[in-house]
């Protein structure tokens, strides 16, 4: 059986390309938005069955915030997938995640380690391995750029307070804000993270360039040094 007869033998009122006609996509539900944008399925099934099929694996990896993050292969992995419909889902989940950070891009304050954590949530939360960043603001409190220091288990032996502050001085940054995520989900600081909390706020002390801030993120959810008075 091929997919167009497939779909012809739905009902009209369960076409997703119809119900989004008469009722927008908000109307949609999520494998029904999926199959729009995969148009086709494979042999014997509609694309709504594959885009289930395909929210089951990302189910497996958290949700649908997983598309941010799989791979080609993961998802060539589902019958009816290949390496174009693979590429195809992973522009839909970078655009996702890149409209996600718009939104709160120009609200990215230092006075707010909420903004800062939602800026960076998307791109960090589903990482599979400790990643640490550095964002540097101006006298003024706005984001100027940031950097990846390292990838890898957090250890403060491995990051030298040298590139951090050369980093901060090319952009002629005033305040420095560490962030890292923990795979695991849970913000909980880490001894190894207080410890390379206490070194970057000695080493900003003497370049005065000051360390405002370490913010641990989670699933979901972030962890702020400062706002637990680690940080005066």
């Amino acid at each position: 059986m091929n997919f167009n007869r497939t779909m012809k033998e739905l009902p009209e009122s369960e076409r997703p390309y119809e119900k989004c006609l008469r009722g927008g996509p908000g109307a949609l539900s999520d494998a029904e938005l999926l199959a729009v944008i995969l148009r086709c399925g494979s042999t014997g099934t509609t694309s709504v069955d594959l885009s289930r099929e395909i929210l089951e694996l990302l189910a497996s990896r958290g949700g649908l915030g997983a598309l941010c993050c799989i791979s080609i292969e993961e998802l060539c992995h589902v019958r009816g997938i290949g390496r174009v419909k693979a590429v195809q889902l992973l522009c839909i989940g970078e655009l996702s995640r890149r409209t996600a950070r718009q939104s709160v891009e120009n609200d990215v304050r230092l006075t707010s380690p909420a903004s800062i954590a939602a800026y960076f949530m998307e791109d960090m939360r589903h990482l599979g391995q400790e990643e640490i960043r550095a964002a540097f603001f101006n006298t003024k409190g706005r984001l100027l750029s940031s950097a990846v220091l390292t990838r890898g288990t957090v250890n403060a032996s491995l990051i030298t307070p040298r590139e951090v502050f050369l980093e901060a001085l090319r952009h002629q940054a005033v305040y420095i804000v560490l962030l890292h995520n923990h795979p695991s989900g849970d913000p909980t600081p880490s001894r190894d993270d207080c410890i390379l909390t206490e070194r970057m706020i000695e080493a900003g002390h003497l370049m005065e360039i000051t360390l405002a801030d370490h913010i641990v993120i989670g699933d979901n959810c972030y962890v702020s040094l400062r706002e637990r008075g680690f940080i005066e």
